[in-house]
């Protein structure tokens, strides 16, 4: 098949695609940074949401329309969905539909990931696709997932898999890890396993799930059923619902190895504070693995109209520097020093202030000769005038910050008694 018919065959089978983003995680490993909202609304990337990562793919690769289903602490993740995610024409069919757990079927909450997919059943048979492409909606990389469903098309497949290779070491109780033939057809699907099957011909190596799977719709919608009216089921497609079907259908690995974007494959779960912070710090390298700069494959975003970055004052005892860093718009950095860190927009460093090895997210404050270092400090954070963060962990913790173990310093408003959120 030429390049040519290649790409409309893709186009065609993108088009006939609905997109369901499972968004409504906590993300429980990321402590008070999701107290009040869910794991695919934290900031990352100095401007973007994590959920911006999925979207953007689908958009990128001629998806468009899409469900977003959510349910813990939404009203982060619904208000940046609105505001920054509503510019689709309906009148061609495209859309960002935001499906909220509205117990549609029975009066209980989402029991899994597939009971999500389940309760908005009569939503999907609506839009009548073709395919029905999960997608996570809680990890950070790129993908043209026009590639995946041609995979899937090319095998005749009910269901495709996307998967990473990694080391057994690194998959061993961490990861979903997918068993496959010569062929790359599933044969085996464990939920980290303590000794994870390695991939035939290749010793040392996994097939990882990135939790990314296409369905032919029929297909999915009679497993569903299937599954709903089973009494013993976690309802969740890794636990209840893979390991079923493979044994009876046709079930592929779709292996992650080419984005469709012209880049390495990079993928990050950044469901722990030290994952979030070394995925961040990462971007302020001078050639990072992930590359926000790929004009041919943007990722998008809601932007609040802001001025650009500032800095102020040259004075050898008072300079407004910011070395090695991402810097926002809105940030003014007056007399301060910034070094190898990451500031979301309107953050304000007052002079004398040092800010190293940070991630700050947007509305902080950060007060005159304060001094954070190997720190995120959550959105709206005021930090007071000579405060040090990140240099005494034993007199970080009795203030009540969040120490990890590797000696990233977590601080919250309302660890500073400056409750934005108060519940009563």
């Amino acid at each position: 098949m030429d390049a040519q018919n290649k790409s409309r065959y893709v186009s065609r089978l993108t088009r006939q695609t609905l997109a369901l983003v499972m968004a409504g995680g906590r993300g429980s490993r990321l402590y008070e940074l999701t107290d009040w909202r869910a794991k695919p609304a934290v900031p990352f990337g100095g401007k973007f949401r994590i959920i911006d990562f999925p979207l953007s793919n689908c958009v990128n690769s001629g998806i468009r329309r899409i469900g977003v289903l959510t349910q813990y602490k939404a009203h982060s993740l619904i208000r940046h969905l609105v505001q920054g995610w509503s510019h689709f024409h309906s009148e061609l069919d495209e859309f960002v539909e935001i499906l909220p757990a509205s117990q549609r079927a029975g009066g209980d909450w989402y029991q899994g990931t597939a009971d999500a997919v389940y309760q908005n059943i009569d939503i999907l048979r609506t839009h009548a696709p073709e395919y029905v492409l999960i997608l996570s909606g809680d990890h950070i990389y790129k993908m043209d997932y026009g590639i995946m469903l041609g995979f899937h098309a090319e095998k005749k497949a009910e269901m495709t898999i996307s998967c990473l290779e990694v080391t057994i070491e690194e998959a061993a109780g961490a990861f979903g890890v997918v068993a496959v033939d010569e062929e790359g057809r599933v044969i085996g699907f464990e939920e980290k396993p303590a000794e994870p099957t390695p991939i035939p011909g290749k010793p040392g190596m996994c097939l990882a799930s990135m939790g990314n799977y296409v369905f032919n719709t029929e297909f999915l919608f009679r497993e569903l059923v299937n599954d709903a009216d089973r009494g013993k089921s976690h309802h969740d497609f890794g636990q209840d619902l893979i390991p079923k079907i493979i044994q009876d259908h046709k079930v592929f690995a779709f292996p992650f190895t080419e984005t469709g974007t012209g880049e390495n494959v990079y993928w990050r779960d950044v469901g722990t504070l030290d994952a979030f912070w070394e995925a961040n710090i990462e971007l302020v390298g001078v050639t990072p693995d992930l590359n926000l700069y790929n004009e041919s494959w943007p990722i998008l975003t809601y932007q609040a109209q802001l001025p650009p970055a500032k800095f102020i004052f040259d004075l050898d005892e008072r300079r407004g520097a910011a070395i090695d860093s991402m810097v926002s718009g809105g940030c003014v950095i007056s007399g301060a020093l910034v070094k190898r860190s990451l500031l979301f927009s309107n953050v304000k460093v007052h002079s004398h202030a040092e800010v190293r090895d940070s991630v700050i997210l947007p509305n902080v404050d950060i007060g005159r000769g304060a001094r954070i270092t190997k720190a995120i400090i959550d959105r709206g954070c005021r930090i007071d005038d000579d405060m040090v963060i990140g240099e005494d962990h034993d007199d970080d913790r009795k203030r009540g910050f969040r120490v990890t173990e590797k000696g990233v310093v977590l601080v919250t408003p309302d660890m500073l008694n400056q409750s934005i959120h108060a519940s009563r």
